[in-house]
């Protein structure tokens, strides 16, 4: 088997490019790098959410966003979200940065997350296909289901999702 290994952008704390990392390693020491989370909806306003693959380097198995992926060396930021968003969950659409958060968080397999991350929203109405070495499940959930069930069962959540779901609910609703 040939591993193939995935280098992304390293960061300072003004979100500028210092240089490139390797992902793994990147991970396990905590450097700071960049990364983006997609949330789309649909015209009900409801949150596609996905269930990471269970054979996921890390928060395999738990609910989060519709897409979230790292920027990597030699890509445009704005060019690489769509083609994330279909090489994950098989469509495209228009997407709006709206926010971006600084965050660090210790996961499992012994990692850590420590990134800025910029935070976009789309609308689509299709049916997503889902690329099965990211994705387990995926469902079209109401806002304020979400924002219960992270509430009442923070555990079955991502920690990225976990800190940007509330303050892209606010952002939701005050814009529709």
């Amino acid at each position: 088997m040939i591993i193939i290994k995935e280098y992304i952008l390293l960061v300072n704390e003004d979100d500028e490019e210092i240089g490139i990392g390797e992902k793994m390693e990147v991970h396990k020491t905590g450097q700071l790098h960049r990364a983006f989370s997609i949330f789309v909806f649909n015209s009900e306003n409801k949150l596609l959410l996905q269930k990471r693959a269970i054979s996921k380097y890390h928060s395999g198995g738990l609910l989060t966003n519709t897409c979230c992926s790292h920027q990597r060396k030699g890509e445009d930021l704005y060019e690489t979200i769509h083609t994330r968003l279909m090489e994950e969950m098989g469509f495209d659409c228009d997407l709006e940065e709206i926010f971006t958060l600084k965050y660090r968080a210790e996961l499992d397999n012994g990692l850590i997350e420590h990134e800025i991350d910029h935070v976009f929203i789309g609308r689509y109405d299709g049916d997503p296909v889902p690329n099965p070495d990211e994705v387990d499940d995926y469902a079209w959930v109401d806002l304020e289901d979400v924002l219960r069930d992270v509430s009442e069962s923070p555990e079955n959540f991502t920690c990225w999702f976990r800190l940007l779901i509330g303050i892209v609910a606010k952002y939701v609703t005050t814009s529709s």
